[in-house]
């Protein structure tokens, strides 16, 4: 499996201001669940007022929202002109997978919409959203994500990830907030993608719940979060789950 990066110059001419090379420190923050925040300290590869570009160790699926901490430019602000950190969200538009061997392992691109998120996104972080339109100070407006949008018109890697109806060997364990391991059991997903697999089980487990998915088959182990459960026709319960740490390595499939 390889995820390429769009040329630069297809980037470029999606935008309706240019990016500058400026390499400023930033601290990206993000929710996985209402109660629980992460963060990384990282560098810009680009910006302009209205975006930026930047590596982070972890993905973050496309129409998510993350905060933005940086020594922006006041030139370039659209608010805060005095303070001497500038604190604005972003919707992210762009997670590609760059060099395996890298520290950082994702390239983001991400659009600015302002100073506050929507409330929907203090009830429920998980929310993807989608840009609607520029707003008359040149951030960008959000609106929900449809849940079946039509992405014929983007290149592949800014595609949602496609579900390979699969059956992948793995273990799921239950784990705490310090990765102790509560429960687990041997199962295999009903369909699987990059960021997400619904999973059969018959484990005690309720929207929230973090896991570690196991598979040697594909020399895996990532961090995941139960974004639902349900019980279908044949009476067997499934997970729906989705990967916060890493892309599932599903090498040998074409996407």
């Amino acid at each position: 499996m390889s995820i390429a990066s769009t040329p630069k110059a297809e980037i470029k001419s999606t935008r309706r201001t240019e990016r500058i090379a400026l390499s400023l420190p930033v601290r990206i923050e993000g929710k996985d669940d209402p109660q629980t925040k992460w963060e990384e300290i990282t560098r810009l590869t680009d910006i302009s007022p209205f975006g930026a570009g930047f590596n982070l160790m972890r993905p973050v699926k496309r129409g998510r929202l993350i905060q933005l901490t940086l020594p922006m430019p006041r030139k370039m602000r659209c608010y805060d002109y005095v303070e001497s950190q500038y604190k604005v969200w972003g919707i992210v538009r762009r997670c590609v997978r760059i060099d395996e061997a890298a520290k950082e392992k994702y390239f983001m691109a991400v659009a600015f919409i302002g100073k506050t998120p929507p409330l929907s996104y203090t009830t429920n972080p998980s929310n993807v959203y989608e840009i609607s339109n520029q707003a008359v100070d040149g951030l960008w407006t959000i609106t929900n994500a449809s849940e079946n949008p039509d992405e014929s018109n983007l290149p592949k890697e800014d595609r949602r990830h496609s579900r390979y109806g699969i059956p992948v060997a793995m273990t799921v364990e239950v784990i705490d907030a310090n990765g102790n391991v509560l429960n687990a059991e041997p199962t295999v997903s009903e369909n699987i993608s990059l960021s997400g697999a619904a999973i059969f089980t018959s484990l005690p487990v309720t929207e929230g719940s973090y896991l570690r998915i196991t598979s040697p088959q594909y020399d895996a182990s990532l961090r995941a979060i139960v974004r639902g459960k349900r019980i279908a026709p044949d009476g067997i319960s499934r997970l729906h789950i989705e990967f916060i740490d890493d892309f599932f390595p599903l090498q040998g499939i074409e996407l």
